[in-house]
């Protein structure tokens, strides 16, 4: 930690409060932060663009209900991050937000073109988070997967426990889902030449001729490339499919409904969002302010106890019980079973692999 940084308990006064979490019968409790540095107070309004949905709301309790009444700035939500829309705010000088939910990858990407994010401050920011997560224009936030998902009514008990059984269809019979390159999506390269049988270690930089010889051999059994979240899950209710790839916090109001599916963590993709600034953001300093107070310990906590995302502050593992541990990304025995999202691959290549990705759908 440099000079002008603070502790994570300095930052935050590490008081914890109890709060029930909704809709469980047990103690578990939400730990809460009762005071902030005089430095992330302010006053005004901060306007966040999110990717909406449960997100959106989990993001309302965990961080802007709290930061508004603890740093007197006023949080203003909304739904349908994008970064094209960034890029038309900047270009036309009408930046309606301070601070925006993205990828990695989508501000590398704009950033190649020309200026289109602020600058991080990092004096601010919380020594807990690792340098894997820090990046000149973003800071990621949030640690998620992307990973397989199966019903456990198919297969007669037996468990498919990496992308190699995915694509057996012999062992494992049954419709499959993947995504695809839609609505801005990248392919599942990665578990294509997985299922080939390379090993995590050695798929980037990845072999596009080893890749589609290796979708080819699945591409029957694919029933839909699918685009958006909530269509994997609403496959495996319907029994439309037997295993599909999901994001995995989609996966949790399936199971809390009683559908019979499960998720194999073994070789799925660590993905993470991160909040970015658009250049010319009228709030700049109440949006880094923010910035720092999200991604503090307990704040993160907050969000991996309400929904199974994983947390970049090592420091929130202290605030997180080991039962919940067990359905995070983020946690040791998960992360360790996951290959780590090749974001700087894919700003290079994606352009190549979607035109080709496309042409292979229709051979």
């Amino acid at each position: 930690m440099n000079r002008t940084s603070l502790s994570r308990r300095a930052m935050l006064g590490l008081l914890a409060a109890p709060a029930l979490l909704p809709g469980r019968g047990e103690a578990q409790t939400l730990p809460e932060v009762t005071s902030i540095p005089d430095a992330l107070k302010g006053s005004g309004e901060l306007r966040i663009a999110t990717f909406g949905g449960t997100m959106q709301e989990v993001q309302k309790r965990a961080y802007f209900e709290p930061f508004e009444k603890l740093s007197g700035i006023k949080v203003r939500d909304f739904a349908g991050s994008d970064f094209t829309k960034i890029k038309a705010m900047v270009e036309t000088g009408n930046v309606e937000w301070d601070l925006a939910q993205v990828s990695r990858g989508s501000v590398m990407n704009l950033q190649r073109r020309g200026e289109y994010f602020e600058r991080i401050d990092y004096d601010i920011i919380d020594a807990g988070i690792p340098s894997v997560y820090r990046f000149e224009y973003g800071l990621e936030m949030l640690v998620w997967a992307q990973v397989m998902a199966y019903r456990t009514d198919a297969f007669r008990g037996a468990v498919p426990k990496g992308w190699a059984e995915f694509w057996d269809t012999k062992k494992f019979p049954g419709d499959r889902s993947l995504l695809g390159a839609g609505s801005g999506n990248n392919p599942e390269l990665e578990f294509a030449l997985m299922a080939a049988g390379v090993p995590p270690e050695q798929v980037y930089p990845m072999d596009l001729d080893k890749t589609f010889a290796s979708y080819s051999k699945i591409k029957r059994e694919v029933v839909k490339w699918w685009e958006t979240g909530a269509v994997p899950t609403q496959l495996l209710t319907d029994r439309e499919v037997v295993m599909t790839s999901v994001w995995n916090g989609r996966m949790a109001a399936l199971q809390a409904a009683g559908v019979p599916a499960a998720i194999s963590w073994n070789q799925g993709l660590l993905k993470r969002d991160c909040w970015a600034i658009p250049k010319g953001a009228r709030n700049r300093a109440a949006a880094m302010k923010f910035i720092a107070y999200s991604t503090m310990a307990i704040p993160q906590a907050r969000v991996a106890m309400l929904i199974p995302y994983g947390s970049v502050n090592d420091g929130s593992n202290e605030y997180i019980p080991e039962s919940r541990q067990e359905v995070l990304p983020s946690s040791p025995a998960i992360k360790s079973q996951l290959l780590t999202y090749n974001y700087d691959w894919w700003v290079e290549n994606r352009d190549a692999v979607v035109a080709r990705f496309n042409r292979w759908l229709l051979t």
